[in-house]
């Protein structure tokens, strides 16, 4: 049986490396987006630079969150410390919100004192901003599948891999018909993604620091398999499942035996019964009384 926390730790070292990457890429291109924008005087563009600013910061986030993760938990964190990470995505949606605010707050300023945008500018400086958020999506894709504090940078990046696209089209207007006004447009609908996006990543954070049960499993589900596969099994009681991080699951329970089982035969029905959530349901660490 692999082990999940083996797995999680290579996993992790590949997480660092592709973050390494993304931060940099991020970081040259927020600085070649806060240029361009004073330059074109485009609002979208500057929202999009403090978006990538957000990104920055949370992908540094996350990369010390990781690094904090992997350190040895001690006597009262039996756990260690890979609740740092959900920590450090809920810190994440939270800081969106504050940026939300921050962007709808100046386009709607705009939108009644609108100001001349230059449109070739705009369009070549998003039109890199663009290409490099393909790139670091690309990048993090795969990794945000499995850990939600990665899934949190992802979804910066992908966030403004979609408002690139928008501001790349809204400049190509503006340099046609001079449409002024499409730039603060552009910068609101921005806020209004980035708050969509955050309000996800914070729902999931709460949920597993309240140990919900993992999203797509159920302890029915759980249950149901037991009782299908082992037949000795009479009733099962006090069954919760909760999530540590990012696909490390717990699971404590009660379960009654038919009358009849000897010791022997005890010790086969608990390898089975770890084995069946380990393999089925991804449920590494349990707890498991038997009666």
């Amino acid at each position: 049986m692999t082990s999940t926390t083996d797995e999680l730790l290579e996993y992790r070292s590949v997480e660092k490396k592709k973050l390494k990457i993304t931060m940099l890429i991020t970081g040259v291109v927020m600085i070649i987006e806060v240029i361009g924008g004073l330059i074109a005087n485009s609002l979208a563009l500057i929202s999009d630079a403090g978006h990538m600013f957000t990104h920055f910061f949370a992908l540094a986030i996350s990369f010390g969150a990781i690094l904090y993760a992997d350190s040895p938990g001690y006597s009262r964190r039996t756990f260690g410390f890979y609740r740092i990470e959900i920590l450090a995505a809920l810190f994440n949606s939270v800081f969106l919100f504050i940026v939300t605010i921050g962007i709808l707050y100046a386009g709607i300023k705009r939108i009644f004192n609108p100001v001349p945008v230059l449109g070739f500018e705009m369009f070549i400086i998003a039109l890199v901003g663009l290409v490099v958020n393909l790139i670091s999506a690309l990048i993090l894709q795969t990794a945000s599948r499995e850990n939600l504090n990665i899934k949190a940078a992802f979804f910066h990046m992908l966030a403004d891999t979609v408002s690139s696209v928008a501001i790349v089209i809204g400049a190509i207007v503006i340099y046609f018909t001079k449409w002024n006004i499409i730039d603060p447009i552009l910068s609101i609908g921005i806020s209004i993604l980035i708050f969509r996006w955050g309000w996800g990543l914070l729902r999931d954070s709460v949920n597993i620091l309240m140990e919900s049960t993992p999203r797509g499993l159920t302890t029915d589900d759980v249950s149901a398999a037991l009782t299908s596969q082992i037949p000795q099994i009479e009733e099962i009681t006090d069954l919760h499942i909760w999530e540590i991080t990012s696909k490390m699951y717990s699971m404590t329970a009660h379960i009654k035996l038919k009358p009849g089982i000897n010791a022997d035969e005890e010790k086969e029905i608990l390898l089975k019964i770890k084995r069946i959530v380990d393999e089925r349901f991804d449920i590494e660490h349990t707890t498991i009384e038997l009666d």
